[in-house]
């Protein structure tokens, strides 16, 4: 698996496929392997002759695993995306995210608009603005002794799917503390690429993705129709509207 270092962060990625390159940012807990090649977006792009490049999150997968919350600030983790093009000679690629990972990519596409081509934010919607990541109690729920002390649900969901996929507890806590910084209306009007907003009608943690869409320079919707958060992800309507994006943007 190659891997490159930003800064004294060692970042592994995968890059797979020829073509017009598309960068693909995973969600909080999960890794490049788990949200995007398992779910089938590695080979539903590769055959759309597309170029996909995968990383793991700092903390996350097999990146370095940092304990200080400090050091997971969202502009810091945006900034691993950016320096991950520019270390593969592109001037600039689509981008795509999800859950954490979409915050993630909007904060490039507002931070570094010239690394953007199109936009891709799946698992969030309106609550991008008011909540600012997963709430504090997950970050308890991922620290406590064992997944029976855990009485949150969502905490409940969360501990379980970071035990699944092999986590560092203690980094994913960090890295939730440390990247709940809201996403302004101002960071949301500086994003010029093309952008779709996509997240499950049965998702409570993202809200409305046709508020956020509207709020865009270049916003798009997509409702996946009886998805939860977990789950919508992988769903055949999201790879559509996904592809029909990218083969229609500028």
């Amino acid at each position: 698996m190659p891997t490159f270092k930003n800064e004294d962060v060692e970042i592994a990625y995968l890059d797979e496929g020829v073509g017009e390159p598309i960068v693909l940012v995973h969600g909080f807990a999960s890794n490049k392997e788990v949200n995007w090649a398992q779910p089938g977006w590695v080979a539903t792009l590769t055959r759309d002759n597309r170029r996909v490049i995968a990383l793991d999150n700092r903390g996350h997968g097999q990146s370095t695993k940092l304990y200080d919350p400090a050091d997971y600030h969202t502009d810091i983790m945006a900034g691993d995306v950016a320096a991950l093009i520019a270390h593969l000679g592109l001037q600039r690629a689509d981008v795509m995210g999800y859950s954490l990972g979409a915050r993630i990519a909007a904060m490039l596409a507002a931070r570094h608009p010239q690394r953007v081509r199109a936009l891709i934010l799946g698992g969030v919607g309106i609550k991008l603005l008011d909540v600012a990541g997963l709430h504090a109690d997950i970050a308890r729920s991922l620290e406590a002794p064992s997944i029976a002390d855990v009485t949150d649900p969502q905490g409940k969901a969360f501990r379980l799917f970071a035990e699944q996929t092999k986590s560092d507890l203690a980094a994913l806590a960090a890295c939730l503390r440390g990247s709940r910084q809201p996403i302004s209306r101002e960071d949301l009007r500086a994003i010029a690429a093309p952008t779709l907003v996509a997240a499950g009608t049965r998702d409570d943690i993202a809200g409305s993705p046709r508020e956020l869409a509207a709020l865009l320079p270049d916003g798009h919707a997509l409702d996946i129709t009886g998805r939860d958060h977990m789950v919508a992800v992988g769903d055949r309507l999201f790879k559509s509207g996904v592809l029909a994006l990218l083969r229609e943007r500028k």
